[in-house]
């Protein structure tokens, strides 16, 4: 749906649409509602056709509480990673992941990375 738009504007819009649905998620359990999800889109300049959003609303609001789940409506807009993204993605966890436990501790990433 969105892919012309984010072609132009890449990366930058999905982490921010990610960023600011964290900021409006007030009870951090990962659902907005409608009029949550149509407002993030707005502020980031995303348009979506109302037929479209409603459409995907029906199928992402399977259990019709009129919230959804907006990393699989990201997902669901912006689709999945590539098989490269994926792979390099995997590479970088692999390297964060000295003790090869499945988790990385804050301490371990700062050793690696560096935001500046």
């Amino acid at each position: 749906i969105l892919r012309e738009t984010l072609s132009k504007r890449g990366v930058r819009v999905i982490t921010g649409l990610g960023k600011y649905f964290r900021q409006v998620d007030k009870d951090r359990n990962g659902f907005l509602s409608q009029a949550a999800i149509k407002e993030a889109l707005k502020v980031f300049h995303l348009e979506v056709p109302e037929e479209d959003f409603q459409s995907l609303w029906l199928i992402l609001d399977d259990s019709k509480s009129d919230k959804v789940n907006y990393g699989e409506f990201t997902r669901a807009i912006f689709g999945e990673m590539n098989e490269y993204r994926k792979a390099f993605v995997r590479k970088a966890y692999m390297k964060l992941d000295f003790s090869k436990t499945g988790s990385v501790p804050m301490v371990d990433i700062r050793k690696c990375y560096c935001a500046k």
